[in-house]
Order: C-alpha cells, then structure tokens, then sequence
C-alpha cells in the first residue's frame, strides 16, 4: 500500500473534530493544534523557485511519487486578550478555558476576500475569543498576521444594557463560514456574498460579512443577530447555496446546543442592481433569516461532530453524531429520495486497547463515486456507510468489497504499523485528531498520535508528536481517474472563487502515477481539447464621455477585474492550461510530449486572445481620456491583438483602436517604435518577445506577464502556478519602481485589478 506523506509533526491536538482537519479555498490543509494552527500546501500543480519545505520518502511503491508540502503556522498569543473578570463578576461569565489559552475551532473563508485574492482565517480560542488572519506577502511559507479582534467587535457592537447578556453574547463557542453563492449572472460581479456565523454562550448566533480594506487587508461588519436558546451553541454548518432564480439563493445554517438540540436557520439572500451607471453595474445584498423546526429535540446527549454532504442529484444531507450514534436528515425533495432522519449506531473495531465506539468522530468525508460516506473515530478506526442517496447502510452493496468499517480499520491500522519503526501491539493507539478526503475518492489525509495509555506514563508537551499520513485505500481504474478529469472541467463557475489548484487537486494528484500515465495522457489531452465557447466576444463596454475623474478610475479597475476573472470560459482554459502544462512535465515520450505542448500552446493562444479583446475593449471605452503617457502601453496592445494567428475580430478592433489613437495624437515614431532600454547598458530593446527581452549586448530580462514591460527589479509578485511574473499592484509598492514606459494611470490600475495570474488563475506570492 502506498504512502504519499509520512510527516512528523511536533503538536498537541486537544479537540479532535470534523474540522481539525480542513481544506481552505485556497488549496492548502489547515491543522488545529493546541498552539498554532499548521497551514500546509501540497506541492502538486505550485511551480516556482523555492522548493517545497518538506519532501516526504514516501511514494515509491507502484509507481506513485510523494507529495511536498510547502509549511507554515498561524501562531496567537497564548496569553488572554480580553480579561471577562473585568467586564462582567458573574458566575455566567468565568472562562475555564482561560487557565491555559489553547486554539479550540478554525473557520476558513472563501477565497479572493483580501487585497491579494486569499483566504482569512477565523480563529477561536478557549477563552472564547475570535481574531482574525491573513496572510501577508507569501501564504505558502510566509507569515500570517492578526487583522482583527472580532471579540473587540462583537463588544462594541453590544445593543443591551445588560452586562451579562453583553458579556455572553461576545463570548464565542462555534464558528462557521459559508461558501459563495452563485447568482447565475455573467460575467460574476466582484461581490463578497460569504457571510461568518458566530455562535455564542448567550445562545444567539451573530453574522458577519467580510469587507476589503483599502488600506488594509479587510474587516468584518456586522450584519444580523438571531437568538434561539437559552444554551450554548456548540457546533454550525453551513449548506452549499442552492440558487432559485437569478439574483435570488438560499442556504441552511445548522446548529447544535449543548442540551443536544438541533436545529436550522434558513438564510435568503437576493442580489439588487443599485446603478447601472458605469461599465458593470453596481450590486448590494438583503438577507432575510427565519429559524425553522427542530431537527433534533434537546435529549441532554452532546453532539460531538455537525457537518453537511451533497451526494449528487439530490437534496444535502446533514451529518451529526453523538456519543455510539450517527444521525442523518435531509428535507424532501423533487427526486424519489429517502427523506427525514436515519439512526446508524456505531459498531466498535477491537483493532487496539483503546478501540470503542463512543469515541468522539474526527473526520467527515464523502466518498463520491461510491456514494458512501467515511467517519473517522478517535480510537483510530475508520467505519462507512453506503447508499447515501438511496437508503443509507452499514451494509456494502457488493461482497468482498473493501470499501467497509472492518477493511478500513485494519487499512488504516496497517499504515500506522508500517510508518512507526519499532512497530505496533495491540497496547499502542493511533488516535486520530483529524481527517478528510485528498480527492474526493480513495485517498485520505490525517493526522493521529501514537501513545500507549496503559503504562500511564507523563509525556509533557514537548514530547509529543503527531503523524501526519496521506495515502489510497483502495487503487483507482483509468475510467474513474478519466470522469475525473471530465467533472473537473464540467459546470465551472467562477462564483466560488476558488483557487484552480484546489478545485484540480484530486486530478494532479491521479496523473502523477507513473504507472498509468502513459495510457491515460491521450485521452486525458482529448478532454483538454475541448475548448468552451468563448464568452469575452459579448462583451459590450459604453464609452467613457466625462474626464478622467476620481469615479473613473475604481470603475475600471471593477470591471477589468469582473472580466478578466469573471468569465466561466476563461476560468476553464486556465484551468486546462495547468493540467496540459502538467502533462507535458510528466511525459517521457518524445511524441507525447510535443502533444502536451501543442495542446497546451493552443489554451495560451485563447487565453491570451480573451485577455487582450477585454483589454482592447475597455481601451476603446476610455479613448477620450487616454494621455500621452498612456500611449506606449495602447500600443502594445494593439501591436500583440495584430499578431499572427489572432482572430479577425481582435485584430480588426485593435486596428480599429490604432487609428482612433492615431487621429487623436501625434505619436513620436520612437515610442511607436516600443523599444524599451536595456536596465544595465542602456540599448534598445525591441519587442519581439513578450514574454523575455534581450538586448544587442546579450543582456536577457523578464517581461511583466500582465504588462509586457521588462521587469529589472526585485519588487515583483511571482505566481505559484507557473511561475510567471508580474509588477507589483501600484498600491503596494512605489511608482517609481515601474519602468518609464509605464508611467501611466491605465497601467497602474490593470495592475491593482490584476489580483491573480492572468494564465493559470492561481495566486502570486511576494518572494522577496
């Protein structure tokens, strides 16, 4: 049995859950330890200088390659920032959690929030005390910083005179964030519809909407309050939004009390045009709230995990569990599906001492082309249930499948004796602290420690040291690694705004099998070959009839970001791009490979024309303000839309853009010309090249791959990728830094709209 990631990691994990154990948007695993909070990245689909951080040797069985791991941490205080013995004497109000400060829950934001199109993350601690994190100018190894006390918040915003209800209210026990929703509208507006729930000791739940900062990273804002019990809440989850209409989603927010109870509240959001002045219109959100029966009556049992499901083709499902009890309740639906709750009571593997199955459950994941689900249990065992759509049972609906709680615990258990080299007996658990799906298949992440509690020995923190695994239970056949890579590309939608190294994950991890590469590259490259219509040709832009003014400068810099992101069809090439650039890297064949790269030199050429007709467009809406300074640019513009191989309608636009410009000014031959001088001589550098530049005296250069200017400093973003470089965004940086050819406000703003990679879709990182 393969083993991708065999890694040490020195922690202590006290809450084992559901969620100790996440995936941000972003692609990268986040792990809750008593401390800090491990951010980790695997490396499959990232190409740039720096090399991963960890390269486990593991892998090589059958043929398949470890995983790197780029690392980093998340590290609060451990002290106390809010004394709640200064802000309210009441019994209700002690914290014991406060004794020693300790990291409980993590909630992971949608990406393309911040300034730099990343997650935050929201952190809850024993003192029951949220901050918020974000990362600063590298996410993969760089640091992350605190962007705000969101206690401090939700103590400010208090509306009651009551101290002790104040006080209750701002202390924090369970926190969910939801996903994007999708409003059917095209191109997606640049619009921030996620919302936080909070849920608190008062027994109320308080949502939050995160809000991009100028200045900052960003900040939350309040939005609404719902009180539902006099207990605490203990756990939420958000469903995925199910859109109704255009403009109009609907999301149910679960949640459990600490009595046992659980139930729902129904979250309606309607999206309103609020102008149409300007090149996209302007939106706002309304949210309506209505709390809904009850799922689960208050029976003095704890939930211990709360999570949703979406097997396909019906309604979700949700996942809550208590001590030897699994629940599962879905609403009816349109489909002739179970509906209504089924109780399956746990079944314990004696796979060690410490096996029981009152266990609490550390991991959640759906098994997709199996329709089943796998729990993982503390104990270290791993049980599943099938038929999730149709009846769910503990039953396999094949004999002699693997897919069971008894085949899974002994997998499981055979993987922890294989990585620990004194070996394992039946005295020595492997306690899982958390779990989830790599891909949505065969192949799990988790992390455990190994410890023997019968010989009751003291291990003080620092000893302690958990294992985190990743490696395939069962192997994938080629049609089901093939329908991978089929789904992969179907129903994309930009909306979510998730990283393409996410969203491809499961894929890049199925192709780097030596094994099986080599049958399944030709069909694989058919798939990529099919290239959606191109959607960029509808774009229609009102010209510009005012001066340049404050108000035009953030509508351009909106709507080159909603189109160069916003378009489903632009996202689908980027993403086939990263996957023929992948190919190409991976075949040894000589022939195969020269497919790779004529498959992947087709996706450039239609990403590239996208981006230039947007950019040609919107040049063309603001031709009355162009000024000098801004001409050298246009004409790069127009000088790549002419090349070779553009469609006829680009080239007849840019040309049509040339003789606009043409008729307006009287352009010195010498900027038409678009020589650049060299950074280190000083000679002319033509532009025959846009993506290096090379000077008579042998002097080579990057070229900005947003701008096309040669890059001769160090303050440049690098994407994660493929590598491609670009000028840092005006706000981050100093003007002075941009070339002379580039002095121009239409640069400065593409380069501020320019959040992430304009060819693979991917985020930048700051190296230096």
């Amino acid at each position: 049995m393969a083993i991708y990631t065999s890694l040490a990691v020195p922690a202590v994990i006290l809450n084992p859950s559901e969620r100790c154990l996440q995936w941000s948007d972003d692609g990268q695993a986040c792990i809750t330890t008593k401390a800090a909070v491990h951010v980790m990245t695997p490396d499959s689909g990232i190409n740039f200088s720096t090399p991963p951080d960890i390269k486990a040797l593991r892998g090589d069985e059958q043929g398949e390659q470890p995983l790197g791991w780029f690392r980093t941490m998340v590290e609060p205080a451990r002290g106390q920032t809010h004394m709640w013995p200064s802000i309210c004497q009441d019994w209700g109000a002690v914290t014991l959690g406060s004794l020693d400060v300790s990291l409980r829950e993590v909630a992971c934001s949608p990406s393309n929030l911040t300034s730099r199109g990343r997650c935050v993350i929201a952190i809850l601690n024993s003192n029951a005390e949220v901050s918020l994190w974000a990362a600063a100018k590298n996410h993969l190894k760089g640091e992350w910083s605190n962007i705000q006390d969101v206690t401090g918040l939700l103590l400010n915003t208090a509306s009651s005179e009551d101290i002790i209800r104040n006080t209750l209210r701002a202390q924090v026990t369970s926190l969910a964030w939801s996903k994007q929703p999708d409003y059917r509208i095209t191109p997606t507006p640049i619009l921030d519809s996620s919302m936080l729930a909070l849920g608190n000791r008062a027994g109320c739940i308080e949502f939050f909407r995160f809000n991009r900062n100028s200045n900052s990273e960003g900040s939350l804002s309040y939005i609404h309050t719902e009180p539902l019990s006099d207990h605490w809440i203990t756990h939420l989850s958000w469903v995925p939004w199910i859109t109704h209409a255009v403009g109009h989603c609907e999301s149910l927010l679960a949640f459990s009390t600490d009595n046992g109870n659980v139930g729902l509240v129904k979250v309606t959001q309607n999206l309103q045009s609020t102008s149409n002045v300007g090149f996209v219109p302007e939106y706002r959100t309304s949210a309506v709230f209505d709390v809904q029966g009850p799922i689960c009556e208050a029976d003095k049992r704890s939930v211990t995990a709360l999570t949703w499901v979406q097997p396909p083709g019906r309604n979700p499902i949700l996942v809550y569990t208590k001590p030897g009890l699994v629940y599962l309740w879905s609403w009816p639906g349109s489909e002739p599906t179970w509906y209504g709750t089924r109780i399956l009571p746990l079944q314990t593997q004696k796979m060690s001492v410490g096996s029981s199955a009152i266990s609490p459950v550390s991991g959640v994941s759906y098994v997709l082309h199996r329709d089943a689900l796998i729990l993982s249990l503390f104990d270290g065992s791993l049980h599943a249930i099938h038929n999730m759509t149709t009846e769910p049972t503990w039953s396999p609906p094949l004999a002699g499948d693997i897919l069971t709680s008894a085949e899974l615990s002994r997998a499981s258990r055979a993987l922890f004796a294989k990585v620990t080299p004194a070996g394992i007996s039946y005295l020595d658990i492997n306690r899982i602290g958390g779990m989830v799906s790599y891909d949505s298949q065969s192949t799990l992440i988790w992390i455990y420690e190994s410890l023997r509690p019968t010989d009751f020995s003291y291990k003080h923190e620092a000893q302690h040291e958990c294992m985190l695994l990743t490696a395939p239970f069962w192997q994938l056949d080629d049609e089901t690694v093939l329908h991978t890579t089929s789904e992969a590309f179907a129903d994309i939608s930009c909306a979510l705004g998730s990283a393409p190294i996410h969203h491809l994950r499961a894929l890049m991890l199925h192709l780097r099998s030596n094994a099986r590469f080599a049958a399944l590259c030709p069909q694989v490259l058919e798939i990529l070959s099919q290239v959606p219509p191109d959607q960029t040709t509808t774009i229609v832009l009102p010209s510009w009839t005012h001066r340049l003014n404050d108000d035009l400068r953030p509508q351009l810099r909106k709507s080159l970001t909603t189109h160069l992101f916003g378009w489903h069809n632009l996202l689908s090439l980027r993403m086939r791009l990263s996957i023929a650039d992948l190919c190409w890297k991976l075949s040894k064949d000589p022939e195969m490979q020269a497919q790779c790269g004529q498959v992947a030199q087709g996706l450039l050429a239609a990403i590239s024309h996208c981006v230039l007709r947007i950019l040609v467009r919107h040049l063309k809406a603001i031709i009355p303000v162009i000024t000098e300074p801004d001409i050298p640019f246009v004409l790069r513009e127009v000088v790549q839309s002419l090349l070779p191989g553009s469609p006829q309608d680009l080239a007849d636009e840019a040309q049509a853009l040339s003789d606009t410009l043409t008729t307006s000014f009287s352009i010195d031959p010498a900027i038409a010309a678009l020589h650049e001088h060299c950074p280190a001589c000083h000679a002319e550098v033509p532009l025959h090249d846009i993506t290096r530049a090379t000077c008579p005296n042998g002097h080579a250069w990057a070229r900005c791959s947003v701008t096309s200017f040669i890059l001769s400093t160090s303050k440049v973003r690098t994407c994660i990728g493929c590598s491609r470089k670009a000028l840092l965004p005006f706000a981050a940086s100093d003007g002075s830094q941009l070339p002379a050819a580039a002095q121009s406000w239409i640069v400065k703003d593409l380069l501020e709209a320019v959040q992430r990679c304009l060819f693979c879709g991917n985020t930048f990182v700051e190296i230096v």
